[in-house]
């Protein structure tokens, strides 16, 4: 099942272009923030205005961001905005061709590194910092006896309800929301 706000890939020239760190940086600083321009994405990536440029160029290349031209208050200005807030691809969709599966297996590597980093920087945040969560971060596994089937099954009933809060109305309280980020992995192995 596929959703409206989510891309199948199947083209490895597109894992490619998303598969740079600072490209998949971007996308996830539009994700989070919505359309920016140049100059913020510099500015919450610490990079380069001219090398976001860049990167910014070779995701639209690849129909990953678009240009939000509605959002500019003068011809300098230059918005852009993810074309869709969700990715996915089979790297079995590539097997058809050793290059291409060879940039599929890359891509799901990068993506991982990018999960595992992300939960380390956390690990690595101050006392203070972590304080202020009040041990709401969490970590949990689980060992299960699963079909390939129920596996599936738990798949879409895992991303419904993190697609249930990704997509709630933000109450009107004034309570500090601040970016977190969630990833579950279901994966067959060997304890």
């Amino acid at each position: 099942m596929e959703r409206a706000d989510v891309r199948q890939i199947t083209d490895s020239r597109v894992l490619a272009a998303m598969s740079h760190p600072l490209r998949r940086r971007l996308m996830d600083v539009l994700k989070v923030h919505g359309p920016s321009t140049v100059g913020l994405l510099a500015e919450r990536t610490d990079q380069a205005p001219a090398n976001v440029s860049h990167h910014l160029k070779v995701l639209a290349a690849a129909d990953l961001v678009t240009e939000a031209p509605e959002l500019a208050r003068d011809r300098r200005e230059r918005w852009w905005r993810l074309v869709t807030r969700g990715l996915r691809w089979s790297n079995t969709d590539f097997d058809t061709d050793p290059a291409s599966r060879a940039v599929a297996d890359a891509a799901t590597s990068l993506n991982l590194d990018r999960h595992v980093a992300l939960a380390r920087a956390w690990h690595a945040a101050d006392e203070a910092e972590q304080a202020t969560w009040n041990d709401a971060a969490f970590s949990t596994d689980h060992w299960l006896r699963l079909t390939p089937e129920e596996l599936a099954e738990l798949s879409r009933e895992m991303i419904a309800v993190l697609t249930r809060w990704a997509n709630r109305d933000l109450p009107d309280d004034d309570a500090d929301r601040r970016p977190v980020f969630v990833f579950v992995h279901g994966v067959p192995a060997r304890p």
